[in-house]
């Protein structure tokens, strides 16, 4: 269980049997009385947000969450079907569960996916990816201005602006997190 007075941003815990996460966090102290504790809750299975204040009395049950190490196999229409490399069990996972990490998700990729009392409710990609760029415009001699660069598309369908010496066919890793280009990857 957890108290009021753990309450912090990116704290897991139930509300009705459903995992929620804090994104938002303000304490206050009125000169009399309890302590208030006004939080931003989201509810991890269905995405919904709202605002709801605690006073420092109240109690808290642990979310039942686990993590898991899986790969992503194939995707099959709407449906995406990860596996358990251990024990080969797989998951199948919709479009709206994953909702944006489809963008950057490539067949046999080892993603974190997270389980609520067995199962899945959400996919972590890797901090970093390496993709190949299928489509990307030539660069023009003495295109050089600092800070330039060009749209590029990925293997995925993604698109992503890229420096303008990165040409199709080039490995280039990814910054899951913010979507953007970090560096040419090797192979």
């Amino acid at each position: 269980m957890y108290l009021a007075s753990d309450l912090r941003k990116g704290l897991k815990f139930e509300i009705d049997g459903d995992p929620h996460i804090i994104v938002g966090f303000e304490f206050k102290k009125p000169g009399k009385g309890q302590s208030l504790y006004k939080c931003r809750l989201k509810n991890m299975i269905t995405g919904a947000q709202f605002e709801r204040t605690y006073r420092s009395g109240d109690k808290f049950p642990k979310a039942d969450l686990e993590e898991q190490e899986m790969e992503y196999l194939y995707s099959d229409r709407d449906t995406f079907c990860f596996m358990n490399s251990s024990n080969y069990e797989q998951i199948f996972l919709t479009q709206e569960q994953l909702g944006d990490v489809i963008d950057l998700l490539k067949e046999n990729t080892v993603c974190t996916v997270l389980l609520h009392n067995g199962n899945p409710i959400g996919v972590t990609l890797p901090n970093f990816i390496n993709l190949e760029v299928t489509q990307a415009d030539p660069w023009a001699k003495g295109d050089t201005a600092t800070g330039s660069t060009k749209p590029a598309t990925l293997e995925t369908g993604f698109e992503i602006q890229v420096p303008p010496f990165i040409e199709e066919g080039q490995l280039v890793k990814i910054d899951t997190r913010t979507k953007e280009y970090v560096e040419r990857a090797n192979e």
